[in-house]
C-alpha cells in the first residue's frame, strides 16, 4: 500500500472509531458527521450521510473537495457538509471538523443561556461562539454564515441544533467535543444547587497551559476508545 493511502486508511479508522467513542458518549446520535482534511489538498474525507454512526466502518468514509464533489466512495455526503467545507476553505489552520448532536449543551442553545468556564477543562474551548439561526446547515450559503460565525475560534453552537468544533487534528477535536458536553453538564448540575462559578482569569490561563499538551488531549480519546 502507497504511503499516502495508508494515511488516508489510518485516518478513515481515527474518524470511524472518533464517531463510534460519540455516539457512545451521547455527543452524536444518528446524525452528525466528523471531517478530517487530507493535509497538502482541498479533498476532505467525512462520514457519508447514509452512514450508521454507532457502527461506522473505513467504507462509510468518503472524499470530497471543498464544493462536495464526490471524489471517492460510492456514498453521498451528508446534507451538511456545507459547514466542513466552508470552515475548511476559511481556516486553513483547521484540520478536523465535527458536527456533534450533545444533549446538555444543547440545552444551553435553546435557552440562550452561556456556557461558561466552570471547570478546567472548559479553558481550552475558548470563547464559545453562537449561531442564531436553527436550521440544518444543508446550503452553501448557510456554511458560509457558520464559518463566518465561528471565525478564528474552536467552538460554535448551533441555536436548538447542536455544536461545530474546528481543530488542528481529529484527537483534538474530539478533545474538544467531549470538554464542551462535559462543561455543560456540570454548569447544568452546579447550578441545581446554586450559582455556579467562574474560574479566574489566571486559572483558565494556567488550566489552558497546562493542559492543551498531546498526551493529555490523547488520553482523553484513550478513555473512550477503551469503552468501545
Amino acid at each position: 500500500m502507497a504511503t499516502n493511502e495508508r494515511n488516508t486508511s489510518e485516518c478513515k479508522q481515527m474518524l470511524a472509531e472518533a464517531m463510534r467513542m460519540l455516539e457512545r458518549a451521547e455527543i452524536i446520535d444518528f446524525n452528525g458527521h466528523f471531517s478530517a482534511r487530507i493535509p497538502g489538498t482541498e479533498r476532505v474525507l467525512i462520514n457519508s450521510g447514509k452512514s450508521v454512526r454507532s457502527a461506522l466502518t473505513l467504507n462509510d468514509f468518503v472524499s470530497i473537495d471543498l464544493d462536495g464533489k464526490l471524489l471517492e466512495g460510492d456514498a453521498m455526503p451528508p446534507m451538511e457538509f456545507h459547514i466542513h467545507t466552508e470552515v475548511y476553505r476559511r481556516r486553513p489552520d483547521v484540520g478536523a471538523v465535527v458536527h456533534t448532536h450533545p444533549l446538555w449543551s444543547t440545552l444551553f442553545s435553546m435557552t440562550d443561556t452561556p456556557i461558561r468556564p466552570v471547570i478546567m477543562q472548559a479553558s481550552l474551548l475558548g470563547e464559545i461562539r453562537q449561531f442564531a439561526k436553527t436550521a440544518s446547515i444543508n446550503q452553501k450559503t448557510l456554511g458560509e454564515e457558520v464559518a463566518a460565525a465561528l471565525g478564528l475560534h474552536r467552538v460554535i453552537l448551533l441555536k436548538s441544533h447542536g455544536a461545530v468544533i474546528a481543530a488542528e487534528g481529529i484527537v483534538e477535536c474530539f478533545a474538544l467535543a467531549v470538554y464542551l458536553e462535559e462543561t455543560a453538564r456540570r454548569q447544568y448540575l452546579a447550578q441545581q444547587l446554586g450559582a455556579a462559578t467562574d474560574l479566574l482569569a489566571q486559572e483558565i490561563e494556567g488550566a489552558r497551559r497546562n493542559l492543551w499538551k498531546p498526551q493529555l488531549l490523547r488520553k482523553v480519546w484513550d478513555y473512550h476508545k477503551a469503552k468501545l
